[in-house]
C-alpha cells in the first residue's frame, strides 16, 4: 500500500515537472517567434534608411555627421548581429532616424519634396509596426520571465537552464528630446 502512495507521489511529480518544462519551452518559443515578427519590422526600417538619407543628403550637406553615423550603423551586417545587437543598433538608428526628421522640419524644401514624404510615410508605418510588435514582444517576455523567477516553477527553471530575457525597452537617449543646432 505505500508503495503505490510512493509511486503516485512520484507521478505527480513527474508529471509536474514535465508541465512546467513544456509550459517554459511553449513560452520560449513564444519568446523567439515574437522577436523574429519585431525583426521583420526592424529589417524593413533597416532596409528603408539609405533612401532616406540620399534624400536628405542633398538638403543638409552641413548636417554631414550625423548622416555619417547613421550610414555606418546601417553599413553593420544586420543578419549576422545576434537578438541585443539588433536592439542596441536599432536603439541608435532611431536616434539618428530622429535627427534627420527634426532636420527636415528645418527645410521646406525637403517636406515638400515627394520622395522624402513617401519614404517618411513608410517610415511612419514602419515606426507604428515596431512600436506593436514591441509591445507583443515585451508581453511574451515578461511571461516567460515570470515562469522562471517564480516559486516552484524557478526551480525547475534552473534545472533546465532556462534564464530570464531581456525587455526591448526604449532608452533614456529616446526619452529626450532631440535637439538640432545650426
Amino acid at each position: 500500500m505505500v508503495i503505490y502512495i510512493v509511486i503516485a507521489v512520484i507521478l505527480i511529480i513527474l508529471i509536474y515537472i514535465f508541465s512546467i518544462y513544456n509550459a517554459l519551452i511553449q513560452l520560449n518559443n513564444k519568446v523567439k517567434e515574437s522577436f523574429s515578427t519585431m525583426d521583420v519590422y526592424l529589417k524593413k526600417r533597416w532596409d528603408l534608411i539609405p533612401n532616406i538619407v540620399e534624400s536628405v543628403k542633398g538638403y543638409a550637406k552641413h548636417e554631414k555627421e550625423t548622416l555619417e553615423v547613421i550610414i555606418k550603423l546601417r553599413n553593420s551586417a544586420y543578419d549576422n548581429m545576434s537578438d541585443t545587437d539588433k536592439i542596441k543598433t536599432n536603439e541608435e538608428l532611431t536616434r539618428g532616424i530622429n535627427k534627420i526628421m527634426v532636420l527636415a522640419e528645418s527645410y521646406p524644401e525637403l517636406k515638400a519634396n515627394e520622395n522624402f514624404n513617401n519614404l517618411n510615410n513608410q517610415l511612419t508605418k514602419v515606426e507604428e509596426d515596431i512600436a506593436n510588435a514591441r509591445k507583443y514582444y515585451n508581453g511574451v517576455v515578461r511571461a516567460y520571465n515570470d515562469k522562471v523567477e517564480m516559486f516552484p516553477s524557478n526551480t525547475i527553471a534552473k534545472m533546465f537552464g532556462h534564464k530570464v530575457k531581456e525587455m526591448f525597452e526604449v532608452s533614456s537617449n529616446e526619452r529626450e528630446n532631440i535637439k538640432i543646432e545650426f
